[in-house]
């Protein structure tokens, strides 16, 4: 009865492929060719295909397959694996902001059209976006709450950044190792201490997402070292008390191209630099 089960669902994701492809090829750029010149008709289709078509496609096959898992990362608005979650901070969101300004960080801003714009132009012409925005990933049924990034060579492609979400301590306490540390969905007030769950990498350029084929930031896959890049920086200007390293929900060798021992780093925030 399993082997049915799991031959039936692949054929059901075969034919959700198969379906999405006649679809892009056979509906879509036929209706574009018919009514714009080959050029555009091509960017059309290949719009529609990648932030429209396959991210539904993808949530469709992750529901059927039922993929329910302790995750140790994000997920992408695909519903796939996204990046590790390799940082937690304590403290207050003042404390957050202070303490990545005074590293020499700047808070992302919020992705929108006039962002996205700006973005797209810097990323062309290669000209400094200290503040630009990150695509949206999701953890505890939401995007990130806040992001920080520090350029490297004053480069809008190549760049330190980390996402944050925050939980509440008291929940964390009752839940950490269970399910519904990850499926909760509430969001701490503003001034409230808390835990900032935070997703750390390293920007280093151009690339296409996994299935999907959507344009983002190619990233360096050893997310061990963009965690302790980002520990020194704080560590550094004594942002930060002692570390602590705690293994997380699932242990997980290779998520995506990432390579990660499944660490997460623990340290509580400073109330100053001093």
């Amino acid at each position: 009865m399993r082997l049915l089960k799991r031959f039936l669902q692949r054929l059901v994701i075969l034919g959700l492929g198969i379906f999405s492809v006649w679809l892009i090829v056979f509906v879509v750029f036929e209706f574009a060719d018919r009514r714009l010149p080959w050029f555009l008709a091509l960017a059309v289709t290949y719009g529609v295909a990648a932030y429209i078509i396959l991210p539904r496609i993808v949530r469709m096959g992750l529901k059927i397959l039922q993929r329910k898992r302790v995750p140790s990362y994000t997920i992408t608005g695909d519903g796939l694996p996204g990046d590790p979650v390799n940082l937690v901070l304590i403290g207050t969101l003042q404390q957050l902001h202070t303490a990545f300004a005074t590293a020499g960080w700047s808070e992302a801003d919020r992705l929108g059209l006039a962002s996205s714009w700006r973005m797209v132009r810097a990323f062309v012409f290669n000209s400094p976006y200290p503040t630009a925005p990150f695509s949206t990933l999701y953890l505890f049924g939401r995007g990130q709450d806040i992001g920080f990034q520090k350029a490297i060579d004053d480069s809008p492609r190549k760049r330190h950044h980390i996402r944050f979400w925050a939980l509440d301590t008291a929940l964390v306490e009752a839940t950490l190792g269970t399910a519904k540390f990850w499926l909760n969905t509430d969001r701490p007030p503003n001034d409230a201490h808390v835990y900032w769950i935070g997703a750390g990498t390293k920007d280093t350029g151009f690339s296409l997402t996994q299935l999907t084929f959507q344009i983002t930031h190619a990233t360096d896959s050893d997310t061990n070292a963009e965690r302790d890049f980002i520990l020194a920086e704080l560590g550094n200007n004594q942002l930060i008390g002692d570390v602590s390293k705690f293994q997380a929900g699932q242990h997980i060798e290779h998520i995506n191209h990432y390579v990660t021992d499944g660490e997460i780093a623990l340290a509580n925030l400073k109330m100053t630099g001093a």
